[in-house]
């Protein structure tokens, strides 16, 4: 028989009511006596279902809505409309029974007391939710081993580097075993060796456990890494909601192409849709239109004797950056995207429940 979603959302919907001062002085004195306000659809009848042991990757521009979802499913916000089902209960009920079950862990946020050491504030979690002593004591030992911060336990978290925190706030999310398992931007600001272990480690955990994963984060090496699902949010509305391989066949431009000729042999296009982005020697690096790719490629080999042919897909970082850069020119689904998160990889001329 099969089991009910993990996860259940159906048309979730949340505005708020902003007041939206008037400059100056004069504005002030008018804000005093009748105010304006301005309603702001952060999340605009969303629906989606995330099974058992799922890893899904929840993206978006800054500003689309994902950060606000989050916390409507671990029942810090109401909706204005709209269900959400996780582990069968309304989250915004707040249920004891709901609360023991999940995890959220805001990436620019922390739960750790700063001037305690990790251990001890680790085991005022522990109290919290009543962890038995031994119980509590394995599981430390067990995530802070894995997380490679067992010599850092008598440390006072103010004296923790980024990295050595945020680990630290890993473990302590992870003590009481939650079912499903919120990330906002979990590698925000570490260094590439901390967020190769954070990534290792949530791996490794998602297989071994069967925890649920929802993550939010504008690093692609986050998503690319852990996650065989993406939802993609702009606006609040949904955008996209499949495998990550899929983005790239459905939204990438063009792709690289590497040929390499025989010595002295020079590439004729004036006919062919191609632009050279790079040369060395007898090596060529194409940037080919999709739709023209096969055409162009099939030229090239019965025009020139070619030694060796390479092609190389854009990278998903490109093509999510190209996504949200298109989406700022489009009405519909513009918004507020830093680019700059997202840097190009090839060259071209937290509070916890």
């Amino acid at each position: 028989m099969h089991s009910s979603p993990v996860i259940e959302v159906r048309g979730l919907t949340r505005k708020f009511r902003i007041y939206k001062k008037q400059p100056g002085l004069t504005g002030a004195l008018k804000g005093l006596f009748a105010r304006k306000y301005e309603t702001i659809v952060a999340v605009d009848a969303v629906s989606f279902t995330i099974e058992k042991g799922e890893c899904v990757g929840f993206l978006g521009p800054n500003g689309a809505g994902k950060t606000t979802m989050l916390k409507m499913l671990a029942g810090l916000l109401h909706p204005s409309t709209g269900t959400a089902s996780v582990l069968g209960f309304t989250p915004w009920e707040r249920k004891h029974e709901y609360r023991r079950q999940f995890a959220l862990l805001l990436g620019q946020k922390n739960q750790l007391w700063w001037d305690l050491p990790a251990r001890e504030s680790l085991a005022l979690n522990g109290k919290i939710y009543r962890i038995p002593p031994s119980e509590f004591h394995r599981r430390v030992d067990e995530l802070t081993e894995l997380l490679r911060v067992s010599d850092k336990l008598d440390v006072m978290v103010r004296e923790l580097s980024l990295g050595e925190r945020m680990k630290f706030e890993l473990v302590a999310a992870l003590l009481h075993q939650p079912k499903v398992l919120f990330l906002d931007e979990p590698t925000i600001g570490l260094d590439v060796v901390s967020q190769k272990t954070v990534r290792e480690f949530l791996r490794d955990y998602n297989r071994r456990s069967r925890t649920t994963i929802l993550l939010t984060s504008h690093y692609m090496s986050d998503i690319e890494e852990l996650c065989d699902r993406t939802i993609i949010i702009d606006e609040g509305r949904l955008f996209f909601d499949g495998p990550l391989a899929e983005i790239i066949d459905r939204f990438a431009q063009f792709r690289f192409v590497t040929v390499v000729l025989e010595p002295g042999a020079k590439l004729e296009f004036a006919d062919l849709p191609f632009e050279v982005v790079g040369r060395l020697d007898d090596e060529w690096r194409l940037k080919i239109a999709r739709p023209d790719f096969v055409r162009v490629c099939r030229n090239i080999l019965n025009r020139y004797a070619v030694t060796d042919l390479r092609v190389e897909e854009v990278s998903a970082e490109e093509v999510m950056r190209d996504i949200f850069l298109r989406a700022c020119s489009t009405p519909a689904i513009c918004s507020d995207f830093d680019a700059a998160q997202l840097a190009p990889s090839f060259a071209e001329p937290s509070a916890v429940l």
